[in-house]
């Protein structure tokens, strides 16, 4: 395990990085929604697009089975049926754009997409209160397609995701639950996809992998207790501002 992490050439700047990341998957899935995509930027400058994608996503699988475990007995299972087609048509579309373009694209990708969600983010930070969304099959086809691709390409699912599950009309917890099964399974799904078609899951990635979850787990933890007790739109606005900074510099 020690040789293969030394093969992934780090700095200790890289690690402390790596590490941040790994506690804002965690919080993002039992805390503060949204969070993560700070994290997915800065993860594509440290490892390179498609590797990062790779990287990325075991850690957001442990944070999956950790809200899962959490709220799992919150999950409204007919809403996810009916978005869970549309969404694997997604996947494919962006498994195949994946394979055709080259890593410094690949990273443009994920920047435009981060931004992208990211103006979603603020949309639904600015009318969250007076939304009305369309509950209707055509909706869910898109939000389903585009929440395919983005997590596919970026692991950046999370805001456009965030604007079907508001169209739930679901309790609190019922949201959250929701959103984690749903999440588990459809990264669960790409998981064989990143090993045998992008080959972005290797033996080095996966002891990364395994270093960082007690800082996935503390995240989570932490998510549990913060959302209860810390306002959450100041802390949103924080990681926004930085999540631009991340995803412009992946531009250049």
């Amino acid at each position: 395990m020690f040789q293969a992490l030394q093969s992934l050439h780090l700095s200790p700047i890289e690690w402390g990085l790596g590490a941040f990341c790994a506690l804002l998957f965690g919080f993002s899935k039992t805390g503060i929604n949204g969070v993560s995509t700070l994290a997915i930027p800065i993860m594509a400058a440290i490892f390179g697009g498609k590797t990062s994608a790779g990287v990325v996503l075991p850690m957001l699988i442990t944070g999956d089975l950790m809200a899962v475990r959490h709220y799992s007995r919150h999950a409204n299972w007919s809403h996810i049926r009916r978005l869970i087609p549309w969404t694997l048509g997604g996947l494919v579309i962006g498994l195949l754009v994946g394979r055709a373009i080259n890593d410094r694209q690949f990273k443009a990708v994920i920047a435009i997409s981060v931004l992208v969600c990211l103006g979603l983010m603020v949309w639904l930070e600015r009318n969250r209160e007076t939304l009305q969304v369309p509950d209707h099959w055509g909706f869910a086809a898109a939000m389903g397609l585009a929440g395919g691709f983005t997590t596919m390409i970026g692991n950046a699912a999370g805001p456009v995701m965030t604007l079907y599950f508001l169209s739930m009309r679901l309790s609190k917890y019922d949201f959250i639950g929701t959103g984690a099964w749903f999440f588990a399974l459809v990264n669960l799904t790409k998981l064989p996809l990143q090993i045998f078609f992008w080959q972005a899951i290797s033996p080095a990635t996966l002891a990364f992998n395994a270093v960082m979850i007690p800082g996935i787990v503390a995240g989570a933890v932490l998510g549990i207790w913060v959302v209860r007790r810390i306002p959450e739109r100041p802390f949103r606005v924080a990681v926004m501002i930085l999540t631009v900074a991340a995803a412009v510099k992946l531009l250049f």
